[in-house]
């Protein structure tokens, strides 16, 4: 400190560093959800959007008038309002011209603005873009007053705190944003649906969210598509503001004769890249994962046709499509999230309060034009008595200005007139005073008083300024209204069918045999056919046979792991019989200490019995062991340093246990509890260093049949000697039974 100089010393700061960053980070994220994040609710623009309205109005960039270069534009709104990126403006003018991205486009573009493929705009020196009539109707007003303005950044301007915004454009285009904590997600809607309903409201301000929807049924995509929303979950959704929407590609079935076909999409969810979802589905034909499609191609021009191909003609059309729903983004949820600037402070609104915030708005924009046109005709009639007085005394207003020094003062004497209506008689070119008619000037003077009066009447009544703001909303909805092609509805409504997706997929898929086979070391194939020697099947050097399993291209396998967890695998998903296949690790995320214990077709009748090398175990319904996950399903719950040995089917009445000390134990099934996941019960006591070696359960008709390593069946008589009660020691196991100690070989 001794070092610093005064004016150095008088800089610093002295408090604590958490109360320091927490008001600085407060102050980021006000100014991030305030100036950038989240729109008002009443013209539904974020800063950055405003800002290129009214510089594109400034520059007179009308909707009839010429193009100018996006850079001009970036430029003026970088230089005067906005202070920020390039880019970012630049992002944000394109995304305004996009009509996939924005419902009502605000900006009309010239040039590559991008596509819905998801291709990249063309620089900002080579497009060129105007207003269109949607931008104008939100700006109309300006020049009248309509909204407040604020001091630009460096103080050399002004803009515009708010548009005047003719229709509710937060509604009609939505909005989303991510801010410092919170976010928005506000889907698009019609803006012919958004202005009937704020009609109703203005006809019955106390209108349930039920009926509003009755004439505004829900969102309206650019891309069109499909929302297969229930009613119920809709008005859910608009009476809280927070919900989603599920929305479909639209498609049909095209006959192609002889009884194939082919099924093509002509619209795809809000905001999915054509591109993007064409790769995703090669992807997913490549890896198998959607067995009745055959083929994916696009043959779009200016609107969408993608082509999807049946794997065969026998396939259902509703049953193929319901399982690309469900395996890519021809199905996609739009939230819905309508956190809203309100008076400048972040608010959660509902359907009714955003349109009634819309609404007041509007009012007090009509109540602003009005005076702001008040104030006109009165400045206008005080002129125009003034010229009626001098009309009426042309001679001597004549008189007066060839021979007084000072005219207006006389004049002000003469005609009890006063300062602004001699300077206007003043100001008179001679040419005009040929139009000096008493008539003339009446007709003004009346037509101008009848307005008067209009405008008082209205500023006196609140009936007759809802009016005003219901046949500026009827004007606007003539602009933007369904009879226009950019006004029609887009996204219909719709069911998804109600199908057991499961049930048909396996009837729709071809069944084909099929024997998989899991090596020691972790290499899993898949070969055609059943009743394969799966011993002779050539493995990789130092590798030989674990499992092998029979199953049909429509089952499912079951991997329990040594770390108790649970996996499953589409058998028409394995890799093919060619070469030495696969390592299980590409399918399943397995730790390099863990390994495969078991691998079986999943049957969802069968119950299995899992235990631990610790001694602890339970039985399992094998329709518990079903995954969706990479990471698999944690089921047997290990405890430090332990891992699963046993998962075997579990028929019978008596479980037999054997441990690493040649200790067999044999008793009753009810002992053994049946649970979903855990730990389960101990089943045989251990001394020292000695653990679960092998269990299994079996049926006390048939007798204790123990598996040797040959595969041959081993019988023993007197198994009854070993029965005993759960989690007691055991005895040595009879003579003749498998040196390996286990009870399965």
């Amino acid at each position: 400190m001794s070092d610093l100089t005064d004016d150095e010393s008088g800089r610093i700061i002295n408090e604590p560093m958490n109360e320091a960053l927490s008001r600085r980070y407060l102050a980021y994220a006000l100014s991030t959800i305030t100036s950038r994040a989240l729109p008002d609710v009443r013209d539904g623009l974020k800063p950055v959007q405003r800002r290129i309205l009214y510089a594109m109005r400034e520059l007179k960039l009308n909707p009839e008038g010429a193009y100018r270069k996006c850079a001009k534009i970036v430029g003026e709104v970088m230089g005067n309002y906005h202070p920020h990126g390039d880019n970012a403006i630049y992002d944000t003018l394109v995304r305004l011209a996009q009509d996939f991205s924005v419902r009502y486009p605000l900006v009309d573009g010239q040039g590559n603005f991008g596509n819905i493929d998801g291709d990249n705009p063309a620089a900002m020196r080579y497009t060129e873009s105007r207003m269109t009539e949607a931008a104008r109707l939100l700006l109309e007003g300006l020049d009248e007053d309509a909204v407040d303005f604020r001091a630009t950044y460096d103080e050399l301007g002004e803009e515009p705190a708010v548009l005047p915004a003719g229709y509710p454009n937060m509604l009609a285009n939505g909005a989303s944003g991510i801010a410092v904590g919170m976010a928005t997600s506000i889907p698009p809607h019609n803006a012919a649906e958004v202005i009937d309903a704020a009609l109703l409201l203005i006809d019955n301000p106390q209108a349930p969210v039920s009926e509003l929807l009755g004439v505004m049924p829900g969102p309206d995509f650019p891309t069109g598509g499909v929302i297969v929303e229930s009613r119920s979950a809709i008005e859910e959704a608009y009476e809280t503001g927070r919900g989603s929407f599920r929305m479909r590609a639209r498609w049909h079935v095209e006959d192609l004769g002889r009884g194939t076909w082919q099924v093509v999409v002509s619209e795809i969810p809000f905001q999915v890249q054509k591109g993007k979802l064409i790769e995703k589905l090669a992807e997913l034909l490549e890896q198998k994962k959607i067995p009745l499609l055959a083929d994916v191609r696009d043959e779009s021009a200016e609107d969408i046709r993608l082509i999807l191909e049946p794997r065969a003609k026998t396939v259902e059309p509703d049953v193929m499509m319901e399982s690309l729903f469900k395996s890519c983004d021809l199905e996609t949820r739009f939230s819905l999230n309508m956190n809203v600037l309100n008076d400048g402070v972040p608010q959660v609104m509902g359907l009714r309060e955003v349109l009634r915030a819309y609404l007041d708005h509007r009012r007090e924009v009509a109540l602003r034009r009005a005076r702001h046109r008040l104030d006109k005709i009165e400045k206008r009639l005080h002129v125009l008595d003034g010229y009626i007085v001098a009309f009426l005394n042309i001679d001597e207003v004549i008189r007066i200005i060839r021979e007084e020094d000072e005219p207006k003062a006389v004049m002000i004497e003469r005609f009890a007139i006063t300062d602004i209506q001699a300077e206007a008689i003043l100001n008179l070119r001679l040419r005009a005073l040929r139009k000096l008619e008493e008539m003339e000037l009446k007709r003004e003077h009346e037509s101008l008083s009848q307005e008067r009066d209009r405008i008082l009447a209205l500023l006196d009544s609140e009936e007759l300024q809802w009016g005003r703001v219901g046949d500026e909303l009827r004007a606007a909805r003539d602009v933007l209204g369904p009879s226009t092609d950019l006004g029609r509805r887009r996204a219909g409504f719709g069911d998804a069918p109600d199908i057991d997706l499961d049930a048909a997929l396996e009837a729709s898929t071809p069944k084909e045999p099929y024997t998989a086979l899991l090596s020691e070391k972790g290499w899993i194939r898949a070969l055609k056919g059943h009743g394969l020697d799966a011993a002779a099947a050539k493995f990789k050097e130092g590798d030989s046979l674990f499992a092998s399993v029979e199953v049909w291209s429509t089952d499912k396998l079951i991997l329990m792991a040594s770390d108790g967890r649970a996996f499953t695998l589409a058998a028409d998903k394995l890799p093919g019989g060619r070469g030495h296949g696969e390592p299980i690790r590409l399918s399943l995320e397995l730790e390099d200490n863990v390994e495969i214990v078991a691998m079986f077709k999943l049957d969802e009748t069968r119950k299995r019995i899992v235990c631990s090398d610790v001694g602890y175990g339970f039985v399992v319904d094998e329709s518990e062991l079903v995954s969706t996950r990479k990471a698999g399903k944690s089921v047997v719950t290990l405890p430090e340093g332990a891992k699963l040995v046993v998962c075997e089917r579990a028929l019978g009445d008596r479980v037999a246990v054997v441990g690493t000390n040649r200790k067999l134990l044999i008793f009753e099934r009810e002992e053994l509890p049946e649970m979903t996941r855990g730990k389960g019960v101990k089943l045989q006591n251990f001394r020292g260093g000695d653990k679960l070696k092998d269990a299994m359960i079996f049926d006390s008709e048939d007798g204790l049949m123990v598996v040797e390593p040959s595969g041959r069946l081993r019988g023993f008589p007197n198994w009854e000697d070993w029965i005993g009660k759960r989690a007691q020691a055991g005895k040595p196991v009879p003579r003749g039974f498998p040196r390996s100690g286990r009870l399965n070989g």
